[in-house]
């Protein structure tokens, strides 16, 4: 999917409350009761779906570990995943 530009504002409340817009909220797959993440950089502040923001940064985090524990391919991770549960399963 191609991604979407688009412009919206919304009021801030008294109490600092905002309105996430229809639009932006389709946008970020959020619906009512889902958080958002604000991450700000310098003068610039984004929003993101929190829990595609966690996965994000999990990648992040991880990148580079399966080659450490020399899962190089999809076979690798195959015979990983089938030996530990043989290993599971003698316990």
């Amino acid at each position: 999917m191609a991604p979407t530009t688009f412009v919206n504002d919304a009021r801030v409340m008294t109490k600092g409350q905002v309105t996430i817009p229809k639009n932006v909220r389709e946008a970020l797959g959020v619906e009512s009761g889902d958080r958002v993440t604000f991450i700000v950089e310098g003068n610039t502040i984004r929003i993101v779906n929190s829990a595609v923001y966690a996965i994000m940064r999990l990648q992040n985090q991880m990148q580079g570990e399966a080659e450490k524990a020399g899962l190089l391919s999809e076979d690798d991770v195959a015979n990983w995943i089938t030996q530990s549960r043989r290993e599971e399963n003698m316990k």
